[in-house]
C-alpha cells in the first residue's frame, strides 16, 4: 500500500487497528515509522542518507507521541492523518539519546524480511 498526499508525505505500508504501525517516507524524503504502544502512536524520523533497509538507533534524528483516544484506529485515513501531523511536532533527538527502539526495529526488520523473500 502506498499513501501519497500532495505535499510529497507517503505511507508505504500501515497497518490499522489497536496496534496501528507503518513506515514511510516525510514530504523532504526522510524516512519514518510509527507504532502504537498503549494509547499512544510513536514516531521516529530517520536521517536521509541511510544504507540500510531497517534503521538503528543512531540514525533517529526526531521523535513525536500523540495519544489516539480523539482519532479511530481501525480508520486507515485517520491513522495516516495523525501520522502526517505529529511529523512537523517531532523533536531532535540528541545523538547517543538512550531509548528504547528495540520494537521499532523488530518491526522494520521483519517488514524487510518479508520484502526480500518476495
Amino acid at each position: 500500500m502506498k499513501a501519497d498526499h500532495p505535499s510529497g508525505f507517503a505511507i508505504d505500508d500501515i497497518t490499522v487497528g489497536p496496534f496501528a504501525h507503518g513506515f514511510g517516507t516525510t514530504a523532504d524524503g526522510r524516512p519514518y515509522a510509527f507504532r502504537t504502544v498503549r494509547s499512544t502512536v510513536e514516531l521516529e524520523i530517520y536521517r536521509c542518507d541511510l544504507d540500510t533497509d531497517v534503521p538503528g538507533p543512531d540514525d533517529v534524528t526526531a521523535v513525536a507521541q500523540a495519544r489516539v483516544t480523539d482519532i479511530d484506529l481501525d480508520d486507515e485515513r485517520s491513522v495516516i492523518a495523525l501520522v502526517r501531523d505529529m511529523i512537523p511536532d517531532a523533536v531532535a533527538v540528541e545523538a547517543n539519546a538512550e531509548r528504547d527502539v528495540t520494537t521499532v526495529r523488530a518491526l522494520l526488520g521483519r517488514i524487510s524480511s518479508a520484502i526480500d523473500g518476495m
